[in-house]
Parts: structure tokens; C-alpha cells; sequence
């Protein structure tokens, strides 16, 4: 094993703690005391900021967690405690008896820490691979600011002294809001323990937090980075302070949502629709699993239309199949804004998805052997939609193979794992949908009852030769 791996998995296995601050922001602002009171219980997609903040760091590999509560510790309990989602340790440590201007309680705090932390209000909302990408930046005696774009100097600010001043990604110092430093520091801190200790004893004013004294005096020798959420998309933050900035939160929380395969459909159309329909899914309290089966009544009654067999029949069908394939993005959705993702909901997910697909076929054939009734082809629908059907199943069994190779690690090569995953990402698509309504329109639905016979043939055929070798040792 090489160093730079041994290095790289201490300093995962480093990373391990987060330290959260519910009443205060990092920089010692208290927290909900904004306008329209934001705090730590304010709700965004419907979860408090605080349970949110632990959710992600949940999420991002983050095993160990200890809040510095005030007074709204009960509150803050209770709105954890709600469902089974938080999996971890957390420590509640009171201020009243953890000062947080008190050397000791830094000197308590470090003593439990494997080598760094993370040290986060809950004044925001952020990205999970944002924390993947500190647990992976960590550097021996090095502290890590992330940073923002000053993007709100358009209206007033509800915080000050906050923008940074860095050079060639060093931290340098804290400024004052009339600075004209491009970037602004988050409530997101990765200091190692040594920092708490030996470096924590720094006077500071009565009822105020150390951290931006520690800062700035480990600066002067170089030991804090700064890592700017503007080079990577997928490494967002965003201050939660007013309705204002809530809005904001949501939207950016909304634009992350992504499946793991999306076609071109799914991207430009299918996802911009649906997060109307998972806000309404969220208002209402509906789970993921539940969101699925009504996608999956929708594609049925889609299905049963296709076997009536007359044109407006088919365009009705088909623009219930389309909305089936939106209902569809929904559940996703909706678990991961929730965080109630799982893998029975992600088997019913599929398997579902598969029923509606081979009912389609199936209503596609009978409705074309309904208009091709005593002629000699009426038979030809009702083989190739028992192709479709066949193939689809035989190809949704193949894809659970070669899932179950993929997350065991078993391929042979890399080539078969490169081909695996083209062909996940296209059976997984669902782009079809369109096609379907196309073919509808023009009256043909029959043309692709035979295209979808032939091509999920071929998809089978073709998965059984990509796992057949891996799935002959390894399931």
C-alpha cells in the first residue's frame, strides 16, 4: 500500500467527529436572532435546520457527534428524536456547564477527538459531498475554513465581520463587511484536536467562542486553508439567516437532486416538472414507498388504456405513462430531501418500474390486436408484445445480478464493469416514455411494440454476455 493511501485513510478515519453549535454561529453570533426569527428548529423541505445539519453530516461518513446546547436543548431532543434516521452517537454537552469561553471545555472536547473535527452551526444548509470533500482534505496540523462567494452584498447583511482575506488559498484573516474580499466564511471549521488544546488557551471576551482567535494565530504560520465552495458545484453552502435565504436553500436543495441514472428526458423535462409534485408529496406527508406505488397505479391505468385500442385511447395513455415516469422522480426525491432512503425502497423502486414497463408492452399488444381483429397479422401484436414482456423480465433479472456483482466488488475487468454500467443507465432510463407518446400521436404504436421486442431481446442478450463470466464465480 502506498503512503499517500495510508495517509489518505487516517485522515478519513481522522475526520470522524463533528462539534455542533445550535445557539451560536462559529464566529459568536446567536442564532435565531435574525429577521423573521430563523433558528435551529426554522424548517427547510420540511426538517428543522438543526436535524438537518445532523442528517448531512450523518450522510457524509460523520460517526460521532457532540452538541454545545443552550437553553433549547429540550426542543432540539425532541425534534431529533423524531423517526429512526439518526443512526450515530450524539453527545448533548450544556453550555451552562460547558462554557464556551472556558479553555476546559475545549481541553474536554479535544480529548475525545481522533485528530480533527468538524465544527458546525446550524445556521445553513449544505451539501454532503462537501463534507466527503473535507474528510478527504484533511492535513496534518492544517485547519480548513470553508468559504463562500460573497453573492448577497445586494442587500443588507445579517452578520458582520465575516468576509475573508486569503492568499494563494491561505487564510489570512476575518475582515470587516466594508472589505472587498471575494470570498465569505461559512459556519464550517475542520480543526484538528491539537488546535482545542494547546492552541484553545487565547484570551477571549466573556460569553464568545475561541475559534476565530485560533484562526487567525494559527494563519500567521500557514495552518489554515481555505476551501471555497465555488470550484465544485456539488460542494454547495448556503447561510440560512431570513425567509429570504430559505427560499434560496430549498431551491438549491431541489437543483442537487439527481438519481443515480437519468437519461435526457429525465434531466431537461421529467425533474423540472417533478419537484412541483414532490412539494405537494411533502406537504401532504407522503413517503417515498408510498409515492411509488402511485406511480405505479398511474403506469397500470396507462396500461389498461393502451388496451382499449383506439387512437385517443393511445394519447391518453401515453400522457398517463408520461406522467408515471414524473410520479417516478418523486420518490427518489423525496427520500433524499428526507433522508429516508433504503434498500427496500430502492427494490421496490425497480421492481415496480418493471411491472409498469411489461403492463405497457402488454396494453400496447392487446389494443393493436383489437384494431387488427380478423385480419391475418392480428396475431403478430400479440407475439411481439409477449417478446417485449418476456425480454423485459428476463433483462430486469439479469440488471438484479449484475447489481448485486457490482456491489460486491466482483467484476473480472474493468471492462465489464464500464459495459455494466452503460447498460444500467440506459434499462434505468426513463426516456421511453416520450417515444411511447411520439409513436401514439402518429398512430403507430405497433412500430414500437416491435422496436421495444427487438430491443429488449438484444438488452438481455447482450447483459447475459457482460455478467456472465463475473456471475459464474462471484453469484
Amino acid at each position: 500500500m502506498s503512503e499517500s493511501t495510508v495517509e489518505k485513510q487516517t485522515g478519513l478515519q481522522g475526520l470522524s467527529t463533528a462539534i455542533l453549535l445550535p445557539s451560536v454561529s462559529l464566529f459568536g453570533e446567536p442564532a435565531g436572532l435574525y429577521t423573521d426569527e430563523v433558528g435551529p428548529l426554522t424548517s427547510v423541505v420540511g426538517i428543522g435546520l438543526f436535524q438537518r445539519t445532523v442528517l448531512t453530516l450523518q450522510r457524509a461518513g460523520i460517526r460521532q457527534l457532540m452538541v454545545l446546547v443552550g437553553p433549547e436543548e429540550d426542543q432540539l431532543k425532541q425534534a431529533l428524536g423524531k423517526g429512526s434516521r439518526v443512526t450515530i452517537p450524539v453527545r448533548w454537552l450544556p453550555i451552562r456547564e460547558f462554557p464556551l469561553d472556558d479553555p476546559r471545555t475545549w481541553d474536554t472536547l479535544a480529548a475525545e477527538i481522533r485528530g480533527f473535527c468538524i465544527l458546525s452551526g446550524v445556521q445553513g444548509v449544505f451539501a454532503s459531498p462537501l463534507i466527503e470533500s473535507l474528510r478527504h482534505e484533511v492535513q496534518e496540523g492544517q485547519a480548513i475554513v470553508v468559504a463562500r462567494a460573497d453573492n448577497a452584498r445586494s442587500r443588507p447583511s445579517s452578520r458582520s465581520s465575516l468576509r475573508m482575506k486569503i492568499q494563494a488559498g491561505r487564510f489570512l484573516s476575518i475582515t470587516s463587511k466594508g472589505d472587498d474580499a471575494a470570498l465569505v466564511a461559512t459556519d464550517l471549521v475542520v480543526l484538528p484536536a491539537s488546535f482545542m488544546s494547546s492552541a484553545g488557551h487565547v484570551e477571549v471576551e466573556t460569553g464568545t467562542v475561541p475559534i476565530r482567535r485560533w484562526l487567525e494565530r494559527a494563519a500567521v504560520d500557514g495552518h489554515v486553508r481555505v476551501l471555497s465552495t465555488e470550484t465544485n458545484p456539488s460542494h454547495w453552502y448556503q447561510d440560512v439567516r431570513d425567509a429570504a435565504d430559505i427560499k434560496v436553500a430549498e431551491r438549491k436543495l431541489f437543483n442537487s437532486l439527481k438519481g443515480e441514472f437519468e437519461g435526457f428526458v429525465d434531466r431537461f423535462f421529467n425533474r423540472k416538472v417533478s419537484h412541483w409534485f414532490t412539494r405537494i408529496f411533502l406537504a401532504a406527508g407522503f413517503s417515498p414507498n408510498i409515492i411509488t406505488i402511485l406511480a405505479t397505479l398511474v403506469g397500470l391505468v396507462a396500461a389498461a388504456s393502451f388496451g382499449v385500442g383506439t387512437y385517443s385511447a393511445g394519447i391518453i395513455a401515453a400522457l398517463l405513462f408520461q406522467l408515471a415516469a414524473i410520479i417516478d422522480c418523486c420518490d427518489g426525491e423525496v427520500a433524499r430531501l428526507t433522508f429516508t432512503e433504503s434498500p427496500f425502497g430502492a427494490w421496490l423502486d425497480i421492481t415496480m418500474d418493471n411491472v409498469v414497463h411489461m403492463a405497457i408492452f402488454a396494453g400496447i399488444a392487446v389494443g393493436s390486436y383489437l384494431r387488427m381483429a380478423g385480419s391475418d397479422g392480428a396475431w403478430i401484436p400479440l407475439a411481439l408484445g409477449s417478446a417485449a414482456v418476456l425480454g423485459n423480465g428476463l433483462s430486469f433479472w439479469l440488471v438484479t445480478r449484475a447489481q448485486k456483482i457490482k456491489s460486491s466488488n466482483g467484476w473480472k475487468t474493468p471492462t465489464q464493469a464500464a459495459w455494466s454500467d452503460f447498460m444500467l443507465k440506459n434499462v434505468a432510463s426513463r426516456d421511453f416514455s416520450v417515444v411511447v407518446l411520439i409513436f401514439a400521436v402518429i398512430g403507430k404504436l405497433d412500430w414500437f411494440l416491435g422496436m421495444a421486442a427487438i430491443g429488449s431481446v438484444v438488452f438481455s442478450i447482450l447483459m447475459l454476455w457482460v455478467i456472465r463470466p463475473s456471475a459464474r464465480i462471484r453469484v
